[in-house]
């Protein structure tokens, strides 16, 4: 009867409970160590004991906060040990970098944190200078500590601490990681390990995987730009290097793009994926694979939907370009693109739209200009009309280009119809004194262009003024009707 309800009292360990811990033995001690010879990672409660666990048997098992209480004492240099025991000196540095510290109080673990630094430090010179090619198994080893350190849950966004929706981008401070003393130094391991001439990719492909490339990615929407910098330069090296993964890699980026455009319209990161992107785009081959032609039309363009696309609006012009200059078919595409996703109300945003317009029309042939002309000048002329004084600057901007005048001036006789009125209007009735003396300056070109179609189009518009003077006369003379036929009846 005894025996039964001790055994009913004996508490079974939860699931949670034990799965930070897999690799320790012997129940719950007070204390556990991991040593070998210089290194001892000292753990002095329940919680260390994972991170013991995972230094010594691998990082994967590592849990959150693991590092708790732990005291790291150093490892000697690799230049203080023969050639010899240096793969296994260097095995031992990556178990020490496996401990993951807190850098939320700066005089917590300062022992621990500098012991870490300089082993990061000594990895990245051994790993950079090239003095011995490591051994697969160390090369898995040191993935998983990069894995362990950067692969982590991103703090939440600014615009989550305040509630915050629209909050310009310049207002805002960048979030700087309290641990990039130690992030940096295990991203630029990561970077001397992919461009080292001494990696194998046919071997290094097993670590750095199409699981391993989607948390970096994953990473992208880390709020430090200092981050992000580093993320760009070492995807785009993974991208050049391991061809197998090139594929993956595209397909992984358009799936980022299209929840940011469809879902979220938040992410940090596309600027510098776009930058990827930009320097990718330019080294496909002639003629563009229809896989890439379906990015342009289903990725590219729809970025231009999103509210905050000031962010990364550069680069998305860059990309852009980049397709129309490699194929200048696809300029008729492009132009329809921008045009179905034209903001409407936001003037600023129009402004960039101007911007990027006059570049693609600067690499586009007479051909394809003929396709897209109407609608796009009906559009420039709403814009030459805007009451946004920048807005309407920058549509008469376009004239001042070589290439765009050239092909307005092959095809004025379709063009000036469409663009007379507004010019007429902005000479009359615009308040801004600089877009007045740009529109004049415009209506002046076309007339030097074609005399006799200006005139044309002078007397359409003096007949259609005519017209529309007589139906606001019409109007006046009804309702003067109406209102003395209502006589004494009307309501006062």
């Amino acid at each position: 009867m005894l025996k039964n309800l001790i055994k009913r009292g004996q508490k079974k360990p939860s699931k949670s409970d034990t799965d930070g811990f897999s690799n320790v033995s012997g129940g719950n001690r007070q204390s556990e160590s991991v040593s070998s010879s210089n290194v001892v990672v000292n753990q002095s409660n329940q919680g260390a004991v994972g991170a013991a666990a995972s230094a010594a048997s691998g990082p994967n098992n590592l849990g959150p906060g693991g590092a708790a209480g732990a005291v790291i004492e150093p490892l000697p240099m690799f230049r203080d040990v023969s050639v010899a025991e240096r793969q296994h000196l260097f095995v031992r540095k990556c178990q020490v970098c496996c401990v993951q510290i807190d850098f939320s109080d700066t005089l917590k673990m300062v022992k621990e944190k500098e012991i870490k630094r300089l082993n990061l430090v000594e990895l990245v010179d051994y790993v950079q200078s090239g003095s011995g090619k490591i051994a697969e198994s160390n090369q898995e080893e040191m993935v998983r500590m990069i894995s362990v350190n950067v692969f982590r849950c991103l703090p939440p966004s600014s615009h989550e601490h305040t509630g915050s929706e629209n909050v310009e981008a310049d207002e805002e401070e960048p979030y700087l990681d309290p641990s990039w003393s130690h992030l940096q130094l295990v991203y630029e391991l990561l970077l001397r390990y992919v461009v080292s001439s001494d990696t194998d990719a046919k071997v290094a492909k097993r670590f750095i995987n199409h699981s391993f490339v989607l948390k970096l990615l994953d990473m992208f929407d880390s709020e430090d730009p200092r981050e992000r910098e580093y993320l760009k330069t070492i995807l785009h090296r993974i991208y050049g290097k391991f061809m197998v993964h090139r594929p993956f890699i595209r397909k992984a980026i358009n799936n980022i793009f299209y929840r940011f455009i469809y879902e979220t319209q938040r992410h940090n990161g596309i600027g510098e994926l776009l930058e990827i992107l930009g320097s990718i785009i330019n080294g496909f081959a002639l003629p563009l694979k229809e896989e890439h032609k379906l990015f342009l039309m289903r990725a590219l363009i729809p970025l231009h939907k999103p509210k905050s696309i000031a962010m990364y609006h550069q680069q998305l012009s860059y990309c852009i370009i980049q397709f129309v200059e490699k194929d200048s078919k696809l300029a008729d595409t492009v132009i329809t693109g921008l045009l179905k996703y034209w903001p409407i109300t936001n003037c600023q945003k129009e402004t960039l739209f101007l911007g990027e317009l006059e570049e693609v029309l600067e690499a586009t042939q007479a051909t394809e200009f003929q396709r897209c002309m109407v609608p796009l000048f009906r559009q420039i002329a709403r814009c030459l009309n805007s009451p946004h004084f920048q807005t309407a600057e920058r549509a008469l901007f376009l004239w001042n280009n070589e290439h765009i005048v050239s092909l307005i001036a092959q095809n004025r006789n379709v063009i000036l119809p469409l663009v007379f009125e507004a010019l007429e209007s902005n000479i009359q009735s615009h308040w801004n004194q600089a877009v007045h003396g740009l529109t004049v300056n415009v209506r002046k070109m076309f007339q030097e262009m074609d005399a006799k179609l200006f005139e044309d189009c002078q007397k359409q518009y003096a007949e259609k003024r005519a017209h529309v003077d007589e139906a606001a006369k019409q109007r006046e003379l009804t309702w003067q009707k109406l209102d003395a036929a209502a006589g004494p009846h009307q309501v006062r």
